[in-house]
């Protein structure tokens, strides 16, 4: 068993985080209680961490550790307005299994834009607002990190 603590920033906030493992049980800490949690790495330095059916992407170095919470992202987003270029983003790591508009495209407020596959599910990424589609980075077939951007809408 392995036990460490680390200082993190989550979203720009800084965290002291306890963290055990044991094996491939993984307990965190952050001060609000002990939770278990799944940690894949899904690339060099890259996890995807699950905890209380929540999805972190973290990125960790031998000098700090960086958490990003799309959630709150999203919801930064929001208290801002819908005025102007509005992105959508992957809410986690996932695969796209399907683009349902293209670059010009005129879209409606809630109208479906791309379909994500992710813990064996399928999440369709709606559009936050009525627009045009400016910017379309997503592919089918394509892998995509949680907080990455897939499409904008002006």
């Amino acid at each position: 068993m392995s036990n460490f603590i680390r200082n993190v920033r989550v979203n720009g906030r800084e965290l002291r985080v306890r963290v055990e493992q044991d094996g491939s049980r993984w307990r965190v800490d952050a001060g609000n209680g002990v939770r278990e949690a799944s940690v894949i790495e899904t690339e060099p330095g890259v996890y995807s961490i699950l905890i209380d059916g929540y999805s972190f992407e973290v990125r960790a170095s031998e000098t700090n550790v960086e958490i990003e919470d799309p959630r709150e992202l999203r919801k930064a987003g929001a208290a801002a307005g819908l005025e102007g270029r509005q992105t959508v983003s992957a809410p986690m790591p996932g695969k796209v299994i399907r683009v349902l508009v293209a670059e010009g495209d005129v879209v409606g407020h809630g109208q479906g834009l791309v379909v994500i596959e992710a813990m064996k599910m399928q999440n369709e990424m709606k559009s936050p607002k009525p627009g045009t589609v400016i910017s379309l980075t997503a592919t089918e077939g394509s892998a995509v990190s949680a907080g990455q951007v897939l499409v904008v809408v002006e």
